[in-house]
């Protein structure tokens, strides 16, 4: 009875555990890039893409349907205001746009690109 009880409480733990990592807090949206960008060392060309940011990992992924195209480290940053709509925020990197930023319609938040997030105590 003892090793049921035991066996029953190490499974209890483990679908905690398990149930924690599946509600990460990830964002999903469609973009338009209406020129070609830079992306972490990877030009995407013009067109509509999935992007997709999660927090636990601190990844941002673009997707051309369900084919991964480009993936960077991102890290958040508090916003004022809630966002009104999808932004996506470039720059003019030599002759290359290249992204810095997308903020998700309704968040609070701004995901930088290329910049891992910070963890006190590291």
């Amino acid at each position: 009875m003892k090793s049921l009880s035991r066996g029953v409480i190490v499974a209890g733990l483990l679908i905690t555990l398990a149930g924690a990592t599946a509600f990460a807090n990830v964002k999903k949206s469609t973009i338009t890039l209406s020129v070609d960008t830079k992306v972490n060392d990877t030009i995407v060309k013009k067109g509509m893409y999935q992007v997709v940011f999660d927090d636990q990992t601190g990844e941002l992924s673009l997707f051309k349907g369900a084919k991964l195209v480009a993936k960077t480290a991102a890290r958040v940053e508090k916003r004022e205001m809630k966002a009104r709509g999808t932004e996506v925020q470039t720059i003019l990197e030599g002759m290359d746009q290249k992204l810095v930023g997308i903020t998700f319609g309704g968040s609070y938040d701004n995901v930088r690109v290329g910049q891992a997030s910070m963890q006190a105590g590291a």
